[in-house]
């Protein structure tokens, strides 16, 4: 059996998809004085001490050549990934109006540690002994971790758009996976696979990975904070004792489709966003033919068997921790939906989404009794089901329910301080959350003045936990977007990195010809649903602002039409501008159609 393929991709040609955006002659302009609110205020502060204490992060653990300060290693413990993601969230800070300096700062580390570590070289592990990185990008890895160590490169295109190295580099590093680069074979384009888990710039690892593959080169970890407890090399080795199954494809692969989304949205041309749906929409009739289900194991001849609940990170890998002798269950497979949110975003089509929720209608079918309470499954072996968790299946609940918008869907995305707020339940929470976003930076600082360690006696994941760049409020406040994959409250589905920015509404700074708020200017989304966003705008200063307000993070939402103090005007663009005098602001309803545009990453002024 097999899928129509247009069921997948019909949705790029069911959405209309105008060639170019309508933008208004003149921007609306609001007159009417505001009192300046207090979650406006807090905004601006938490943009100004996110950048002051970002600064001083650098000077602390980035030396003069850009690279940070640490013992470099190989492995999935702390290799290269761990250091790319020291600057996680400044782009992004930038990017909603945070100082240029910020961005200056994290493209000067991009740029360091590419040179870094592509001079870090192993001694015992086969594949680093030339580098860690070849050609810019990590030799040979899974995509939880490659996704982790572009958490930062996937949103540089949200302030630098423009930038000939960008798009090369995104052209190159999503032709690992395209199939075009003749030197790279990671993808199999006939069975539509990437044949292996372990893969990179230097192709797929086509035998049973080792813990030495895994783990690094011999060292001694008792200098070092160890972040899974090991207590010596051994114990670091035997945490991968049971991730050896690697051939063939996993669902973690499919967070390579960002590179197409993004090398797509930058100008690269529409092969990358046909590969990156194409190879989604391979993995969907998989499930499909699965009864639903998602395999995680796909045979290197592109087949899933009776064997497809098997692989490293998959439905049935349940590996046994050295320091306890107890399995902890570790499918990673949730995470893969972040992929199919992009393959939303790319084609108009909600068939992306729909599998995820019959995957779940699935899960709890299979339910049982334990101990007089209702389960459902979490993992799945050669013996059947396993993992019971009481109650109804929750997982990537949030995030089908963010994308649909369906309130079918609205039960299992759970309760939350900024839903309460959305649905008009929690008027404090946008104060709440600034605050508790600033006493986060102010933590953040005060780790870094008190930490004692020296390049010598810390591995590349130790900054993570310092950077003081705290953007979740800013996200959510402002563009009615989501900061990570799960919400932050929920402990059912596991984080991912490396995904894209998924909001409702995007800004930018006309004047300054820049992404973000402009300077004294403040924004709120109070409500949003399927079809219309309401957001306050409000100027602070003494001097007049224009803000541009865009429909998505790629401009993938249509502005249908805007009404401000009662007026209405048509739209139909994928932004529109808004003038604010000073000491003014305006409730905006915006109605909107969403996923009607194909993505671009151009600003406004540039399309």
């Amino acid at each position: 059996m097999r899928i129509d393929r247009r069921h997948f991709l019909g949705g790029v040609a069911a959405v209309a998809l105008p060639a170019q955006a309508r933008t208004l002659p003149t921007p609306l302009i609001a007159a009417t004085p505001m009192a300046a609110p207090t979650w406006a205020t807090l905004q601006r502060q938490l943009l100004d001490a996110n950048a002051a204490a970002c600064e001083t992060f650098y000077a602390a653990y980035v030396d003069r050549r850009d690279r940070l300060k640490v013992f470099e290693r190989w492995g999935a413990n702390d290799g290269p990934d761990d250091a790319a993601e020291a600057t996680n969230d400044w782009f992004l800070l930038h990017a909603l109006g945070g100082s240029d300096r910020i961005r200056t700062l994290a493209d000067r580390f991009w740029e360091g540690h590419l040179r870094q570590f592509t001079a870090a070289r192993t001694t015992d592990v086969p594949i680093a002994r030339q580098g860690m990185y070849h050609r810019e990008f990590p030799v040979q890895m899974d995509w939880q971790h490659n996704a982790e160590g572009l958490t930062s490169f996937n949103v540089m295109g949200l302030s630098m758009p423009r930038d000939a190295r960008l798009l090369a580099r995104t052209r190159r590093y999503a032709d690992f996976y395209t199939g075009r680069d003749p030197a790279v074979r990671n993808y199999d384009p006939q069975r539509r696979m990437i044949r292996s888990l372990l893969n990179g710039s230097r192709g797929p690892m086509l035998r049973q990975a080792t813990p030495l593959d895994w783990a690094g080169d011999p060292f001694d970890p008792s200098p070092f904070h160890m972040e899974h407890g090991e207590r010596s090399y051994q114990e670091t080795l035997d945490h991968y004792a049971e991730y050896g199954d690697v051939v063939g494809d996993n669902p973690l692969n499919l967070q390579a489709t960002t590179l197409g989304l993004n090398a797509y949205a930058l100008g690269g041309g529409d092969r990358f966003r046909v590969w990156a749906l194409d190879y989604l929409s391979a993995w969907a009739e998989r499930a499909v033919r699965n009864d639903d289900i998602l395999p995680s194991h796909v045979r290197p001849d592109g087949t899933v068997g009776d064997d497809w609940w098997r692989g490293v990170y998959g439905w049935g890998f349940s590996p046994r921790v050295p320091q306890t002798g107890v399995r902890e269950n570790r499918n990673r497979v949730p995470r893969s939906i972040t992929a199919f949110m992009g393959g939303l975003l790319m084609s108009g089509d909600m068939a992306y989404i729909d599998l995820w929720r019959r995957q779940s209608d699935r899960l709890n079918n299979a339910s049982r009794l334990i101990d007089g309470v209702m389960s459902t499954p979490t993992m799945h072996g050669a013996d059947g089901w396993y993992g019971w968790k009481p109650g109804p299946v929750r997982t990537n609940g949030f995030e089908i329910w963010y994308m649909t918008q369906k309130p079918q869907d609205r039960a299992n995305a759970g309760d939350d301080p900024w839903i309460a707020f959305l649905e008009g339940r929690n008027p404090a929470y946008p104060e709440q959350a600034l605050g508790a976003d600033l006493k986060r930076v102010a933590d953040r600082v005060a780790a870094r003045q008190a930490d004692t360690t020296t390049p010598q006696t810390r591995l590349a994941d130790w900054p993570i936990d310092i950077n003081p760049a705290s953007v979740k409020a800013l996200v959510q406040l402002m563009t009615g977007g989501l900061h990570i994959a799960r919400p932050p409250w929920s402990k059912t589905s596991p984080p991912q990195g490396g995904v894209p920015l998924h909001c409702r509404l995007r800004y930018f700074d006309p004047a300054a010809r820049r992404a973000g708020v402009p300077a004294d200017v403040g924004a709120l989304v109070h409500s949003m649903s399927d079809r219309q966003t309401d957001v306050t705008v409000v100027n602070l200063g003494q001097r007049p602002r224009s803000v541009t307000i865009q429909g998505g993070a790629y401009a993938e939402h249509r502005i249908d039409a805007v009404t401000l103090d009662g007026r209405t005007m048509a739209i139909n663009g994928r932004d529109v501008t808004i003038g604010l005098e000073p000491g003014c602001g305006a409730r905006l309803t915006i109605a909107m159609t969403r996923f009607a545009n194909r993505p671009t990453l151009a600003f406004p002024w540039d399309r």
